[in-house]
Order: structure tokens, then C-alpha cells, then sequence
């Protein structure tokens, strides 16, 4: 494999509260993403998304990585992390950068933009939190609104509605952590719903309206788009974990079975299950198989899940654009693979619902699992990276034309000066003839 291949290979770390997963993948010519390898882990130190113990976390990461390494046959030295738990916030703020009048003639570039968003990054949070994310939602230009590209127009007064999410900074540290101690890179920190919406949402669903619901182990993730715009980010400290704790409460059981049950037998709706139908589990040493009717068990998940949707309803509600969703509801993540949910956030909503599966983006590859709506934020993380990539790229090309621009410019106003002078001087002499 060249250098070139090798330095398009990204590699995505879903650091979750259930499993840490790693994915591996790169670009192919139709623009693709083509997924190389990928490795998984059990869990031990995160707790609703948040590190809890440092060293578990770690061993859990190695293991994963070294998984994705030897099924992709490629070394991992940089990754695209995921960060989630209840301590995100979203907020809206406007930012505005005057341009030097003298700069009228140059048409607005990237490296301004990137000021203007850099600004952002100043502003001031409460203690102990930090910015994560600044995304521009449209940009203003000299009152002008509702540009969606401000690239190559001319303007003073730049102006820019932005999406802020900002995190608690010992979270995001921990993260870093571990992943230095893993022996690796962090290339970008990116919030979990961003990457999973790019990884399941289309373009159409962004344009129309449309919320993605992320029901991981320990948090379940939204995010609202509407006009190609995020417009609402929210991490609710629920999921398929407390469903799990409930089943093993509810019917006095360990909790490895109660994952079992959940995973194999576990329905959303109490209705769609005969009252005779039960799964008989075996008992602990020397004691009878209990027996769980099938409807009983539905009726525990069933509770809990109406329970975390009724949230979920209320961040649409919150985020004032109930009206304005025409795509409905998009589900992922491991919790979305259970049976009648569809149906029941239909019921509970009101809203159309689908299942999302991270197969929008990829191309045709020998690692079919990835292709689950477990791996979504993983593959999401993936195509952060490449468009991470994609920015860093132009940016060398501009700074030289801009480089340029300026070397060529800086004569023509020294002479432009200098004949000022010469022009002023020459009128001073014929006035004084005169």
C-alpha cells in the first residue's frame, strides 16, 4: 500500500456505553466509503456515555483497535472520537466580523469564514465547559440573509447564525486521555448525533425535516435537521440499559440473561405477543428453570420505552419545529433494532418512523456487520474524518494563493503611494510657478 493510500485511511472510535467500537475505512473512486476493517469491545468503564474508569476504558480500547488493525491489515495511529453523555448542551449565538474596507475589491474566502468561527470558540461558558462544535447555520452578509455559501461575494460586514454544543471539559479530557493511553491520536472530538445523522440521514430527509433518535446502551441521542441545517442537538441519560435493568428486576434474573431476553425475545408492544407464549431460562445451581411469559416481558420494555420516547417528544416540542418535520422520526443505534419500536413511536409521536441503517454512504464490502444500526455513529465517524480531510486539503492550496495575492499586491500599493507623493509634489511646484 503508497503513502497516499495510506494517509486516506481513516479510522473512527465509538467509545460507548455498551461496546467500544473501532472502524476502519476508506474512499473509493466513486466517492464511497468502503469500510476496511472493524473491532469491538465490551464496555466496562464508560457509564451513559461518560468515562467512569480510566484503565478499563483503555484495555477496552486496545482491544478494539488491535481487532480493526489486523481484519483492515493497516496500522491505526489517528482517530475520530464520539463524545456523548447528559452533560451536552446546545445553544444558538450570532457572530459578526467587519472586513477592512480596503479588502473590498477581495471577495470573501475561507480564511474568513474561519475567523468568523474561530470567534465562537471565544465566547465565554460557565466554568468547567468547553465548545466542542461551531456550526454555521447561515450566514448574513451586510443584512443580506439566507446565504447559504458566502464564498466568492463581496461584503464589509460579515454576520453568521450559529448551532454551538459545548460539553463538560473533564469529559472531553478523560476521552483524551484514554485514547493517549491506548497509544493513539485524537484527530477530532465530534458529538455522537452529528456522526450518526451523517452516517443513516439523505440529503432529501435533511432538506424536508427530520429527527435522528440514536438509542444507545447508557444515552439515547437526537438531533433535528430542517432546510440541510442542524437545528437542535440533545443527549437524553436513557437507554437499552435501563431496559435491561428493569427485565432483570422484573423478573429476578441475572443480567446477562435479561440482555439475552431482550435482545432475542423482547417486543415494544405488549400487544403483538400471546399470553401463552414463555421462554423457560435456567435456573441458578441446583434450581428450577424459571418460566417468562413473552407478553409479561413486553409489557416491562414496552413502560421504559414510552417512557424514553415521551423525552424524546418533548426535545421536538422544545426545538419549536414540530411543523416543520415532513421526514418524521429516523431511528438507530442498538436500541432501534428492537421489534414493534417502529410501531410504537408511530403511536407515541404521531410522526412517520424508519429504521436507519448506515448503508446510505458505503460501498460493497467484506465486512457485512457493519451495516447494523449498532454501527452507525462508527461509520458516521469514518465519513467525519474523510470530511475533515477534505478541509485541511484546499486550505494548503489557499493560504498559497493567498500568499500570493499579497506578495503581488504589496509592490502595486507602495508604487501607487510613491506616485501619490509624486503627483501631490508636482502640484505644490505648479502652484508655486503660477
Amino acid at each position: 500500500m503508497d503513502q497516499q493510500q495510506q494517509n486516506d485511511i481513516v479510522a473512527g472510535l465509538d467509545i460507548g456505553t455498551t461496546k467500544i467500537a473501532c472502524i476502519v475505512g476508506r474512499k473509493n473512486d466513486q466517492g464511497k466509503i468502503e469500510i476496511l476493517g472493524m473491532g469491538k469491545a465490551k464496555s466496562d468503564g464508560v457509564n451513559r456515555g461518560v468515562v467512569s474508569n480510566i484503565q478499563k476504558t483503555v484495555d477496552s480500547i486496545k482491544v478494539a483497535v488491535r481487532e480493526a488493525e489486523n481484519s483492515a491489515g493497516v496500522d491505526i495511529h489517528t482517530v475520530n472520537v464520539g463524545i456523548a453523555g447528559q452533560h451536552i448542551r446546545s445553544m444558538h449565538h450570532r457572530g459578526m466580523i467587519t472586513r477592512q474596507s480596503s479588502n473590498l475589491d477581495e471577495e470573501i474566502r475561507q480564511t474568513d469564514i474561519d475567523a468568523l468561527i474561530e470567534d465562537m470558540y471565544k465566547l465565554v461558558m460557565p466554568p468547567g465547559e468547553e465548545i466542542i462544535h461551531v456550526i454555521p447555520q447561515e450566514y448574513i452578509i451586510d443584512n443580506e440573509q439566507g446565504i447559504k455559501d458566502p464564498i466568492g461575494m463581496s461584503g464589509v460586514r460579515l454576520e453568521a447564525n450559529f448551532h454551538i454544543i459545548s460539553g463538560q471539559l473533564t469529559a472531553a479530557r478523560n476521552i483524551n486521555k484514554c485514547v493517549h493511553r491506548a497509544g493513539l491520536e485524537v484527530t477530532e472530538l465530534i458529538l455522537e448525533p452529528l456522526a450518526s445523522a451523517d452516517a443513516v440521514l439523505s440529503a432529501e430527509e435533511k432538506e424536508a425535516g427530520v429527527v435522528l433518535v440514536d438509542i444507545g446502551g447508557g444515552t439515547t441521542d437526537i438531533a433535528i435537521f430542517s432546510d440541510h441545517i442542524i437545528r437542535h442537538t440533545a443527549v437524553i441519560p436513557f437507554g437499552g440499559n435501563v431496559i435491561t435493568d428493569d427485565i432483570k428486576m422484573g423478573c429476578s434474573i441475572l443480567r446477562d440473561q435479561a440482555e439475552t431476553l431482550k435482545t432475542r425475545f423482547g417486543s415494544a408492544l405488549a400487544a403483538e405477543n400471546k399470553e401463552n407464549e414463555v421462554v423457560s431460562i435456567p435456573g441458578l445451581r441446583g434450581r428450577d428453570p424459571k418460566e417468562i411469559s413473552l407478553k409479561n416481558l413486553a409489557h416491562i420494555i414496552q413502560c421504559r420505552m414510552e417512557e424514553i420516547l415521551e423525552h424524546v417528544y418533548f426535545e421536538i416540542k422544545n426545538s419549536g419545529l414540530e411543523k416543520q418535520l415532513s421526514a418524521g422520526i429516523v431511528l438507530t443505534g442498538g436500541g432501534a433494532q428492537l421489534k414493534h419500536l417502529r410501531q410504537l413511536t408511530e403511536f407515541m409521536t404521531g410522526m412517520s418512523t424508519r429504521i436507519g441503517y448506515p448503508n446510505e454512504h458505503l460501498a460493497k464490502s467484506h465486512v457485512e456487520t457493519v451495516t447494523s444500526p449498532l454501527f452507525a455513529t462508527g461509520v458516521g465517524l469514518v465519513m467525519k474524518g474523510f470530511d475533515y480531510l477534505e478541509r485541511r486539503r484546499p486550505k494548503v492550496s489557499e493560504t498559497a494563493t493567498v500568499a500570493k495575492v499579497k506578495t503581488h499586491s504589496q509592490p502595486s500599493k507602495v508604487g501607487s503611494f510613491f506616485s501619490s507623493v509624486l503627483s501631490k509634489a508636482g502640484e505644490l511646484l505648479n502652484d508655486d510657478e503660477a
